[in-house]
């Protein structure tokens, strides 16, 4: 089928449900190594970018700024993989209770990458409530050689469960690089009482589903409007109540979003979800991304800790 009539089909099929797909892991999903793993509650606002220095004001006054994270923000780029027929997109938008996601990230200007940049491979997936990420650190050609060239790769003992599960993603479901997605990251950490809070604020969300290169010079467009900034609040436990009484203050709502879904939409690679916010909807293909918006004074191996 090609890709017009892939389109027509999932058009068509909007409220299928994966019948194989578990609520709770089975099989190899369990198979992922502790050591990799963390568990936490995260929540999305959308803020108007005239209302960010107010909040980041307000932000700083109860916590932290990551060492790592530079005034204006540090770059992150994440290339995401799926299934031909977009497996893992119509999961998180028929909204699954498991389901995840597999992304290469880099952590610093894209035009710095080289081959022995470190990048991060990982699965993100939500169980019910609770988001969980898996990760390991490896160079970016080794990384491209395991999950596009589909070679089997060396690592810790420790580390070899997660590895297994990923290359059986990999091979099983037949995954491939569909998007990428890219943004200005700010982020705050909590302090005393509120150790475990992290608060981020993406600036400039973009993407492009062509040249996945993190170092290519081709063109991006934005998935989101520039206008809007997307504010994440990760909590291990719980969410001071200072913090939901200042996103309300300043007029806050949750939204349901996805970075890589509104890239998948915004690139017509599947029909825009119906139950999308009107103001979601990204600025006319035309607008470009300035070629210059993810440069920054730190490099991708000084940004190798900012992992979260």
């Amino acid at each position: 089928m090609n890709l017009f009539g892939l389109r027509r089909a999932r058009a068509d099929q909007s409220s299928r449900v994966y019948d194989d797909v578990p609520t709770r892991p089975t099989g190899y999903q369990q198979t992922a190594s502790k050591l990799h793993a963390f568990n936490r509650y995260e929540i999305k606002y959308f803020v108007d970018e005239l209302m960010v220095p107010a909040l980041r004001t307000e932000l700083a006054a109860r916590m932290n700024s990551d060492p790592y994270s530079p005034r204006g923000g540090y770059p992150v780029t994440s290339l995401y993989y799926d299934t031909p027929d977009l497996r893992f997109y119509w999961e998180k938008i028929e909204g699954l209770r498991f389901r995840r996601k597999l992304r290469m990230r880099l952590y610093g200007a894209p035009s710095a990458c080289t081959a022995d940049s470190p990048v991060q491979v990982e699965i993100k997936q939500r169980v019910n409530r609770v988001t969980q990420k898996r990760r390991i650190q490896l160079p970016y050609a080794t990384a491209l050689r395991w999950l596009n060239g589909r070679e089997e790769i060396d690592c810790d003992p420790t580390q070899r469960p997660f590895v297994d599960e990923v290359s059986t993603l990999v091979g099983n479901l037949d995954l491939r690089p569909v998007v990428t997605t890219g943004y200005l990251r700010e982020a705050f950490v909590g302090r005393d009482a509120d150790m475990g809070l992290r608060v981020t604020i993406d600036h400039k969300v973009h993407g492009r589903d062509r040249d996945f290169h993190f170092a290519s010079d081709a063109r991006n467009r934005f998935t989101i409007p520039p206008k809007l900034a997307i504010v994440e609040v990760k909590a291990n436990e719980r969410v001071p109540y200072w913090i939901t009484d200042l996103l309300a203050r300043v007029d806050m709502s949750v939204v349901r979003i996805s970075k890589y879904c509104q890239s998948v939409q915004a690139f017509d690679l599947a029909p825009r979800s119906l139950s999308g916010a009107p103001e979601l909807v990204p600025p006319e293909a035309g607008d470009p991304v300035p070629a210059d918006l993810l440069e920054s004074d730190t490099p991708a191996d000084d940004a190798k800790t900012v992992t979260r």
